[in-house]
């Protein structure tokens, strides 16, 4: 890990907003390859509140700036622009997904869902939902792919309305409750 000095707020804005100003829509991150610049202390809880050195980020104009540097490598999170990279901490997932629309045409059933941080993502086979279920008390965690490995939770009121959508269907033999999308039929549970 180089020694860098941690950044200030001002100074991450900065460059997250010069970032964006070169680009258009999301930042190229993927071409953005700096060395490691240390541990930010910057974590995204469950809930999908952000907080910078054990403070709440509370305008969301910035949340949805740093959610345009965020990239995950492996299990970690960074904050990346041209020249730094930021290990910051993520509790579950960066995003949480608030709201479901449900629209219906010829082709079938598209489930289009909008995060906490401005993101819009139709279920499909680039943007998979999938469920995890705790063994020990059978509550289901469900995550959609939002872009490039990063992931929104399903909030609970967004789920309930995937349950409301859910259709019985035999996949490898066994009868399942899922929600179909995009063409594609996603287990439940």
């Amino acid at each position: 890990m180089t020694n860098h000095a941690k950044p200030s707020a001002a100074t991450l804005i900065k460059s997250a907003e010069q970032a964006i100003k070169t680009s258009r829509g999301l930042p190229p991150i993927h071409l953005w390859h700096p060395p490691l610049s240390g541990d930010l202390d910057m974590r995204i809880a469950r809930d999908g509140q952000w907080y910078y050195q054990g403070s709440s980020i509370n305008r969301i104009a910035l949340v949805r700036l740093f959610s345009t540097i965020l990239r995950r490598e492996d299990d970690d999170y960074y904050l990346v622009t041209p020249v730094e990279k930021w290990r910051i901490q993520v509790d579950l997932a960066p995003f949480i997904a608030i709201s479901l629309k449900v629209e219906h045409d010829a082709c079938g059933q598209t489930l289009t869902f909008a995060t906490n941080v401005g993101d819009s993502v139709i279920a499909d086979a680039q943007h998979p939902l999938r469920v995890e279920v705790n063994p020990e008390n059978d509550e289901p965690k469900p995550f959609v792919l939002v872009r490039n490995g990063l992931e929104a939770l399903v909030s609970r009121n967004v789920f309930y309305q995937l349950v409301e959508n859910a259709q019985e269907r035999q996949v490898n033999k066994r009868q399942v409750l899922g929600v179909e999308s995009a063409g594609q039929f996603f287990v439940l549970g």
